[in-house]
This record gives C-alpha cells, structure tokens and sequence, in this order.
C-alpha cells in the first residue's frame, strides 16, 4: 500500500458472528485512497461480510471498521444511531452485488437517474443527462429504454455498475459481480470494470473469483480464510507467488 496516499478503509481486529457461527475472527485489512484490492477465498471466509460492514449493512461485534475517516459503531450501539452514522457515507460508496437487482418497474434510464434526483437533489434532465452518458460508457445507451426483464444478465449486470457511478461514489464495492453470470457474459462486466480501474479516480475493493482479473487490475490482493486475512501483498506477487500454504492449497485448486 502506498504510504502516502490517504487511507480510506481501515479493518483491524474486526469479529462478527451470526448467530453462533463466526464469520470474521480478527480480520485486518488497509486500503488506500485509489486503490483496487481484490478479496479471494473459499466460501465462507468472510470476503463478503467485509463488504457489507463496509457499506453499514452489517456491523462488526468487535475491533474496528473505519470508513473514509469515520469509525463504524458496534452491533451493540442502538440501530437507529447506526443507521444515523451511514446514511451520509452511504451517498460517497457504491455497492453493486451479486444479483444485479435493478428496480422492475424503472427502464434503465430511470434506475439510473432514481438516486440522483432523490438523494442528491438533481433536476431530472441532468440526471438523464448523465445517465445516458454513463449507459453509453457501459456500452448501453441503446437501451436506455429497455426494462430490466429485457435485458440479458450481463446488460443487467452493466446498468448497476451504471447504477452505482450515477452517485459519484468515492468508493466501489463489487461483490463477486460476475458469478451469477454465464461465461459468454462475463467478459462484458470484467472490460467494465478494467476501465474503471484504469482511471485510478475512485477506491476500489472487489469480492472474485477472477484470478485473471485480480492479477491484471488489482493493485494487491488479500486471500481469507477463516475470518481473517492471512495473506496480502501486491497482486501478482500474492497470486504467482504465495507465501502461506492455505493461499497456495485455494489457488492450486482454483486454477
């Protein structure tokens, strides 16, 4: 991680259960202001819980989550005092999730310019302005029209990526965006993302299972297992070369 950028997601010692079962057992991760770091494991390993604690969805029983200079309240603090610490973060962090769940009864258009205009307070011809302008960046400005039952899941896939620039987020979360997609698609949501990437504008931290993908656009890469981080360190170092045999056992597997 580079040192003298700013950091924008702190995770040290952090636990969480559900129910009896522990999910995250003192998990500790840093990322930079700009920087994409992919998270690989086995199901299980807590990869998407990071995720989710980092966006206020869940919150840690232990150790500390800090986001963009904020520190994230406990699961014993009082719902409504959570919800009232996230809801300001929520507008600079984007989430887009395994199962692209677009709004039916919008276009794709309007799934685009919903948020804009009710959360930012933007007039509705510069959200549509902007829309169109980042459905044609996804390769979809034909489609502005089409309703999300119209859509293949790849194209679904692209206009939540939209979606979620649509706010301007300082931080992007991808949770294994491509799994529940076929292989014919795949590649339509990873060239996305490359260009994303490419421009180095935003911090970026993604749940896959795309070891390609992770070796070509991720700055590090940080492999769980067990609730905890037991591997991290530059992309193609931690995939070509890993140092801890659980890291070497998964990717031996995966490959």
């Amino acid at each position: 991680m580079d040192a003298s950028r700013p950091v924008d997601v702190v995770l040290a010692g952090v636990t969480k259960r559900f129910g009896a079962t522990p999910v995250l057992a003192g998990a500790s991760l840093e990322v930079a202001h700009g920087e994409v770091v992919a998270l690989l494991g086995p199901s299980g390993s807590g990869k998407s819980t990071i995720l989710r604690l980092l966006n206020g969805l869940e919150a840690p029983d232990g150790g500390r989550v800090e986001v963009l200079g904020a520190a994230a309240p406990l699961a014993d603090v009082p719902a409504p005092t959570r919800e009232r610490h996230w809801l300001p973060l929520r507008r600079r962090i984007g989430f887009v999730f395994q199962a692209f769940p677009l709004y039916p009864h919008r276009t794709a258009l309007g799934n685009l310019t919903l948020a804009p205009t009710t959360v930012l307070g933007r007039s509705e011809e510069e959200a549509r302005v902007r829309g169109l302008a980042l459905l044609d960046r996804v390769g979809l400005k034909d489609r502005a029209d089409a309703w999300p039952r119209e859509l293949s899941g790849g194209q679904r896939q692209r206009v939540a990526i939209a979606r979620a620039l649509a706010m301007d987020p300082e931080i992007l979360l991808f949770d294994e965006p491509t799994s529940a997609l076929d292989p014919e698609t795949i590649g339509e949501v990873l060239a996305v993302m490359r260009d994303l990437v490419a421009e180095h504008a935003r911090t970026i931290v993604v749940v896959t299972h795309e070891v390609r993908f992770a070796r070509e656009a991720a700055d590090r890469v940080a492999f769980l297992d067990g609730g905890i981080v037991v591997e991290a360190g530059p992309a193609r170092e931690v995939l070509d070369a890993p140092t801890h045999p659980r890291t070497r056992a998964f990717l031996q597997r995966l490959l």
